[in-house]
């Protein structure tokens, strides 16, 4: 095998893949760097959210790209990323109405299909809802969600016909630097060599940054999620949720409801940790929160429950761009939030990557350096802060 390329990628989570595969549009060689398999990590636990809906108008911009490609999947990458059209309801607090108004007309500049509906609207689309708690909600009618391992695979079968390389089972285990350059990888497999190297190591990404003396802000979060079986009451689907005022989010997978939580997700945990059981009281939390919401859920039955960790930065946004010695970029961070945007991300990434700015959407908040800049990421109109 040749271990030399022209850009390394440690992780192939859907960041790295959709990196790959954009870096093998343009011609160039990768080599993909995964300690254990395609998605082994935070995609493979993601609730694969299909939607837009942000207070920071560039993840919005991020996810409009990047749903032009969920939902011409098959033109565009090949393969099949399991996008299901369902429906999305943002639903806020009391309190944060206002920005909900704001934020909807920020998407519509944008020109995301998106308007603004009231508690009626929302009985309408889905009866089996309390809806007592709702002045208005958002509501984009193309959204859904997504197959995340899927959607990953198929980034890196494309990227792979064109030239790029994967190397499952492969450690890496430092980065070699030298006259402020990095010059390539030790791994469990030996050397690699590269001019480019990209760390989209995801839950691990802190350590990998650690091998270059690159000391950012940057943390473990671990979160759980569900799978309820549905009573016959709620009927055969129901549109994908965002549900602030009672801090989850629930969406239909065929006659299961998967349900997140957005609280009593803790920080700081290694990310090699059991990820097979969801942790302990998470079950009943989440029951009682789909109950507040969808009460006749009561008379459902739980399927499974797991758990998976992600990067994490103190803004809650990722670290996307150069840093550190020549040569070496950050694609990670994205705090839980990130399979919906990656196909835009590793378009912008590559852009900046090769032509030295990212012009499908500016990266530049995203910098890096914002954080000893003191330039944290907040949106025009943010709402309540709801993770804890």
């Amino acid at each position: 095998m040749n271990n030399t390329a022209d850009v390394i990628i440690i992780g192939a989570g859907v960041h790295g893949a959709s990196l790959a595969f954009h870096l093998a549009q343009r011609g160039v060689k990768a080599i993909i760097l995964e300690k254990k398999f395609v998605a082994a990590g935070a995609t493979g636990r993601s609730s694969g959210l299909v939607r837009m809906h942000y207070d920071v108008r560039e993840d919005s911009e991020l996810a409009w790209v990047s749903f032009q490609y969920f939902r011409n999947w098959k033109e565009i990458v090949g393969g099949d990323a399991g996008f299901t059209r369902t429906g999305f309801i943002q639903l806020v607090a009391h309190e944060d109405t206002e920005k909900l108004k704001a934020n909807v007309k920020m998407h519509q500049e944008i020109g995301i299909p998106v308007v603004l509906i009231k508690a009626d609207d929302v009985k309408r689309l889905a009866p089996s809802f309390i809806t007592d708690d709702i002045e208005l909600a958002a509501y984009e009618p193309e959204s859904g969600y997504a197959m995340p391992s899927d959607t990953a695979n198929a980034f890196l079968n494309a990227a792979k016909k064109k030239g790029a390389h994967l190397v499952q089972d492969c450690a890496v285990t430092g980065i070699i630097v030298s006259g402020g350059r990095v010059k390539g990888v030790q791994t469990a497999q030996g050397p690699f060599e590269a001019p480019i190297i990209v760390n989209a190591a995801g839950a691990w990404a802190g350590k990998v940054n650690e091998m270059v003396g690159l000391d950012l802000p940057y943390d473990t979060w671990r979160h759980d999620t569900m799978f309820v079986a549905r009573p016959r009451q709620v009927g055969p689907s129901h549109p994908t949720v965002i549900d602030f005022a009672n801090e989850m989010y629930f969406r239909p997978e065929g006659n299961l409801t998967l349900v997140g939580l957005e609280d009593g997700n803790p920080l700081g945990e290694s990310p090699d940790s059991d990820t097979d059981h969801a942790k302990k009281g998470f079950v009943e939390r989440g029951i009682d929160r789909i109950c507040r919401r969808i009460p006749i859920m009561e008379n459902g039955a739980l399927h499974s429950a797991h758990g998976g960790y992600d990067g994490i930065t103190p803004d809650q946004h990722p670290l996307l761009g150069a840093a550190g010695p020549d040569g070496f970029y950050l694609d990670c961070g994205f705090s839980g939030t990130g399979f919906k945007t990656s196909p835009a991300v590793g378009l912008c990434m590559s852009e900046l990557i090769l032509d030295g700015k990212s012009k499908t959407v500016d990266l530049s908040i995203y910098r890096p350096q914002r954080f000893t800049e003191k330039k944290l990421i907040v949106g025009e109109h943010p709402y309540s802060s709801i993770w804890k």
